[in-house]
């Protein structure tokens, strides 16, 4: 998962442009109230999701958070970035000042660690996590995410301790062109590289990081 997100291309400014008004900062109990009436029900209500099927959100960072729900959002005659009926929705009805809020809160909780599962594929994934595949073109995914997984705040998200269905389905997600949202294509280049041992193994490894 993430993962992903390098910021390339932005113009860095010295100061706010004239006449722009300051961003509100992130609001963690604004972000708690929304989370529980908008959130909770899939992600659980500290962001530990209670099924394999929706990602935690505990401990993600919070500028992760903050992409994904823009990338959610629908706009008037353009497809949304990710396309997801129930997240298009929910998302689609937050200000800009809801995600910061919830993205702020989710990244404040803790995430509860998981454990590997499958003893027959820890060295596949290990390797594969650490160094990569140089012969066949697959990066070392702690290159980006962390040795740890704990991904890099405005580029890269945490990935330890996700479901391994979870990072499974997003992999393949991305394999397929399914979903394009990250930057320069990274993963989808890198997942069009992964054969499906290779995304099962290195999914059931980062389940197990802490």
């Amino acid at each position: 998962m993430k993962g992903v997100w390098a910021l390339l291309g932005l113009m860095v400014c010295a100061g706010p442009l004239a006449g722009a008004e300051p961003e509100a900062k992130a609001d963690t109990a604004k972000g708690q109230s929304i989370a529980s009436r908008v959130c909770a029900a899939c992600h659980g209500a500290d962001g530990n999701s209670p099924t394999a099927a929706n990602p935690k959100l505990a401990g993600q960072t919070p500028e992760y958070i903050q992409k994904q729900l823009v990338n959610f959002k629908p706009t008037p005659g353009k497809k949304a970035e990710r396309e997801n009926p129930v997240m298009g929705g929910m998302a689609g009805g937050l200000s800009d000042q809801d995600i910061r809020d919830i993205a702020a809160y989710f990244s404040a909780q803790s995430s509860k660690p998981g454990a590997a599962r499958h003893p027959e594929t820890l060295e596949q994934g290990r390797k594969l996590w650490r160094g990569g595949d140089l012969a066949r073109g697959i990066p070392a995914c702690a290159g980006c995410h962390g040795a740890a997984g704990a991904g890099l705040p405005t580029q890269y998200p945490r990935l330890a301790g996700q479901y391994p269905e979870y990072t499974e389905a997003q992999l393949k997600a991305f394999r397929a062109g399914e979903r394009r949202n990250d930057a320069n294509k990274m993963m989808q280049s890198i997942a069009s590289r992964m054969s499906d041992p290779d995304i099962r193994a290195v999914a059931d490894y980062i389940f197990g990081l802490r």
